[in-house]
């Protein structure tokens, strides 16, 4: 009578995981209602928008993924004492600078994946991506010496990118 199928009620499965624990802990409760509520929102969100998403996307490498997260996390923290050291210091010493960073990661999920990585670490952003997704504008609140920059960003971010997505 009905043909429902797995990938049809969990199109995405981490991302239903993932908006699980996130709904959990935004409530900081696992009471029974909210994880019967926040499960029904992981299952219906991602069959809604599952149409929105242009590409499937596999992560070949999980371990690199789980590693880049924890090199993510720990940059963010550096770079806050980095930062707020430069702050409480003198404004005369900063050197604020707008670079490019030539992208050898073609995926879309990636280049936002380290767009937004950019953005996250304090001191740095990401700008603007041109129309050929070639080179990604950042601006960093203080850069002695952008092309070290721009060598730790392909080497610490783009490079586990690249090994971790993939399109189907």
């Amino acid at each position: 009578m009905f043909n429902i199928t797995l990938n049809k009620i969990l199109p995405n499965p981490i991302l239903s995981l993932i908006l699980w624990i996130i709904w959990l802990l935004l409530n900081n409760t696992v009471a029974a209602g909210h994880i019967v509520l926040g499960l029904i929102f992981a299952i219906l969100i991602p069959m809604w928008t599952a149409s929105f998403r242009p590409e499937n996307v596999r992560v070949k490498a999980p371990l690199t993924l789980f590693k880049y997260f924890g090199i993510v996390l720990w940059d963010i923290v550096i770079a806050n004492l980095m930062v707020a050291k430069l702050i409480m210091g003198r404004n005369d010493k900063l050197m604020p600078a707008f670079f490019r960073i030539e992208l050898d990661i073609q995926t879309p999920l990636g280049i936002s994946f380290l767009a937004n990585t950019i953005s996250l670490t304090p001191g740095t952003v990401s700008c603007d991506l041109t129309k050929d997704r070639r080179y990604l504008l950042v601006h960093a609140l203080h850069a002695e010496d952008s092309s070290e920059i721009i060598k730790q960003i392909k080497q610490r971010y783009e490079t586990p990118l690249i090994k971790v997505f993939a399109s189907c």
